[in-house]
């Protein structure tokens, strides 16, 4: 979705800085129109407020000389790692430099004993996943997208695989980051726990570039399952669905994905994907461990989801029909604008409470079918985070105003069962007015920390928290 370009003063002592910059990087530094419309252009939101220039750098110390330059112009500095974020994190609303990793894409430490590994921020999670293929390893946390690692850990990234592995913030272990003032910090180690001082990896692990530039992540690996099996099962009711799953966590099954599609995602998979699920509610499920335990997990599951009315249920442990499934899921922004041409979609993120979230998503869905709105559901329901994708007509400032009043009730929505504005895609430009609904006064301390560590506000600056003043 694109918003207008934000009016803009010019930074005065720009010029000067590229100057220098362009002394540093030579021709890895771009003012060209096409590079900085690239670089500011997520997935979903997409600001549309350019930077003034990108730099690609290629090394830490490279990012702590042009980090230096611009504190000393007082330029702001935005993080660019794959552009796969989805609330406008990488936009420029007051100009500035891109500061593109991407090029710092090297796997500097496997430690196959220890279970961990340490790379650099521009390296992506399919490309660390082939590297340490043959290590008998693998890291789990897979948001769709083949986001970069730093900024994974910038926006607490999570996905498919959260039930059972949790999300960035459990799965990062130390950080190197470069601060405002072109100091470089470790956070963390990699030991796997410590009570020394304060926990400043969870400080930085969810900041989206506002408080530094991450340059180095450590993260914890996992060992590749003997056997994976996946599942689907449909419902003739999102309540029968979310029971089943509910009943699945409160008896301990180690399920590794629980996925819910609703009538209406299922129908555009079935027209756009060519399959043929039954059109109800839907559950994609997928099992790690042994021949043995699979089987276990893929049957207990199945007899909790008889319980609560599932029905079709079946398995497979082919990798062929299980990477189409998840493929399957992965695309179903996609598949969905390709059953609207020409329109756009708005992708909401709640989080709430699973004993809460029949409720939430059943309330959503009425509101809107009263709303007008086509708003197909996908969601991580084994933690309580679902999105609607709701589609949006371009160039009808009417129907989008009635997409964001929606948005806004279900925020409040989930808020009042407990829950969360973001469970995965940060705030950025986004859901700044939903942080402070939800966080209030906490916000305050939230703003001390960035003024301490960012005292000249270059990092990142206009996202998470409002303009001064406003």
């Amino acid at each position: 979705m694109v918003k207008a370009v934000t009016a803009r003063a010019p930074l005065p002592r720009l010029s000067d800085a590229i100057a220098q910059l362009r002394n540093l990087l030579g021709d890895r530094i771009s003012t060209s129109t096409a590079v900085c419309a690239q670089h500011s252009t997520g997935v979903f939101l997409s600001a549309n407020d350019p930077p003034d220039a990108v730099a690609f750098a290629q090394s830490t110390a490279e990012v702590v000389e042009i980090v230096k330059i611009c504190a000393a112009h007082a330029i702001p500095i935005i993080p660019f790692g794959t552009g796969t974020s989805v609330e406008g994190h990488i936009a420029a609303p007051m100009g500035g430099l891109s500061l593109d990793v991407s090029r710092m894409d090297r796997v500097l430490q496997v430690n196959t004993e220890d279970l961990d590994v340490v790379v650099e921020p521009g390296v992506t999670r399919k490309a660390l996943n082939s590297h340490i293929r043959d290590t008998g390893l693998f890291f789990p946390i897979d948001p769709g997208a083949d986001a970069s690692l730093g900024g994974m850990a910038a926006t607490r990234a999570s996905g498919t695989n959260a039930v059972r592995y949790g999300t960035m913030r459990e799965n990062v272990l130390a950080l190197q980051v470069v601060t405002a003032d072109g100091g470089v910090i470790r956070t963390g180690g990699r030991a796997r726990k410590s009570s020394a001082g304060y926990d400043l990896t969870r400080v930085f692990v969810g900041s989206e570039g506002t408080l530094g530039i991450i340059t180095e992540v450590t993260l914890r690996l996992y060992g590749i399952p003997e056997k994976t099996a996946a599942a689907v099962c449909s419902f003739k009711t999102i309540e029968g669905a979310v029971d089943t799953v509910i009943s699945t966590i409160q008896a301990g099954v180690p399920i590794a994905r629980i996925e819910l599609l609703d009538d209406c995602q299922i129908d555009i998979l079935n027209k756009q994907a060519k399959f043929d699920f039954p059109v109800l509610d839907t559950l994609f499920m997928e099992f790690h461990g042994t021949a043995a335990g699979v089987q276990e997990q893929a049957e207990m599951v199945q007899a909790l989801a008889s319980d609560n009315g599932g029905g079709n249920f079946t398995w497979t442990t082919q990798a062929e029909e299980r990477t189409k499934l998840w493929q399957a899921r992965h695309d179903a922004t996609w598949v969905d604008k390709q059953a609207y041409p020409g329109w756009d979609v708005f992708a909401t993120d709640v989080c709430v409470p699973i004993s809460r979230l029949a409720g939430v998503v059943t309330s959503s869905k009425r509101d809107a079918a009263d709303s007008g709105l086509i708003a197909p559901i996908v969601g991580h329901v084994g933690d309580g985070n679902f999105h609607m994708l709701v589609m949006v007509k371009p160039d009808d400032p009417a129907y989008l105003a009635r997409v964001h009043a929606f948005n806004d009730r279900l925020i409040g929505r989930a808020l009042a069962a407990g829950g969360t504005c973001t469970g995965e895609h940060g705030i950025g430009l986004g859901k700044i007015k939903h942080l402070y609904a939800e966080h209030g006064d906490s916000v305050h301390v939230m703003q001390a920390i960035k003024r301490a560590l960012d005292p000249q506000n270059i990092m990142n600056p206009g996202k998470i928290f409002a303009p001064a003043g406003k």
